[in-house]
């Protein structure tokens, strides 16, 4: 299938799990924590399954990476050209925090680029998609979808920063910027700020998963923007460590 022909399946499956995600959301829902002190919730399980099995009903030929699946070892995953990559949840201390900021997840992974990406928000309402040579789309909370795309930066850099990672570095990065101001985003939606133009640059000066950034990568390619690491070169994917380098992503 080309790449036209997956987003709106992929695009559907992402619903499917973010209706499981916000249903759960409703709730008097429960924590738990994983062995990295993570909080992990019913949520985080539901959206897996049914991505996951989505998934694997539309390519049954193609490998899942999930954040809460099973890890492959890297002797199997090193063999991989192409693979989805999902976070069931990103920002699940924003999903328990209610603030609203979480996303779903899924993205297809080619020689370590990811070439397709669906984001959705569940509690906001909004979706975004993207793919090589597709260009990016959003999907406003009354349901109306249009094309999107970076804006070129203007004399005031909009910086997208999350209150969960402003840290020390983060500041200096930001302050040696110059004239600024911030724009407040949690999880992948930082990336997704920057596709629509609504932002302008996101430094990410600590530690975060590929399964964080790979589907809402895809969107800010096709949107026309980029991440890249600190010594300037493209964030990769399908490494042995599933950490990402310190990275910026910034529109035109």
């Amino acid at each position: 299938m080309t790449y036209a022909d997956l987003l709106p399946k992929v695009l559907a499956i992402a619903e499917s799990a973010s209706d499981a995600v916000l249903a759960i959301y409703q709730t008097d829902f429960a924590v738990d924590f994983k062995d990295d002190k993570s909080p992990i919730t019913a949520a985080d399980i539901a959206s897996h399954k049914i991505i996951v099995s989505g998934l694997a009903a539309l390519t049954p030929d193609i490998p899942v990476l999930s954040e809460e699946g099973a890890q492959m070892p890297w002797s199997e995953r090193q063999q991989w050209a192409r693979f989805w990559l999902i976070d069931p949840i990103d920002g699940t201390r924003d999903f328990t925090q209610r603030t609203g900021e979480f996303t779903v997840n899924i993205a297809l992974i080619e020689h370590g680029e990811p070439v397709l990406g669906v984001v959705t928000a569940p509690a906001l309402g909004e979706a975004f998609w993207g793919a090589r040579g597709e260009g990016a789309h959003k999907r406003e909370r009354n349901g109306v979808s249009h094309a999107i795309q970076v804006a070129t930066p203007g004399h005031v850099q909009r910086v997208v920063a999350s209150k969960n990672h402003l840290n020390s570095d983060t500041r200096a990065f930001i302050e040696q910027l110059g004239e600024h101001e911030l724009v407040q985003a949690g999880s992948s939606l930082k990336f997704c700020r920057i596709a629509e133009g609504r932002a302008d640059i996101y430094p990410r000066l600590g530690p975060t998963s590929e399964w964080d950034t790979g589907a809402a990568h895809a969107v800010l390619l096709a949107a026309g923007g980029s991440i890249r690491t600190l010594e300037g070169e493209p964030l990769r994917y399908g490494k042995e460590d599933v950490l990402n380098p310190f990275f910026v992503a910034a529109g035109g």
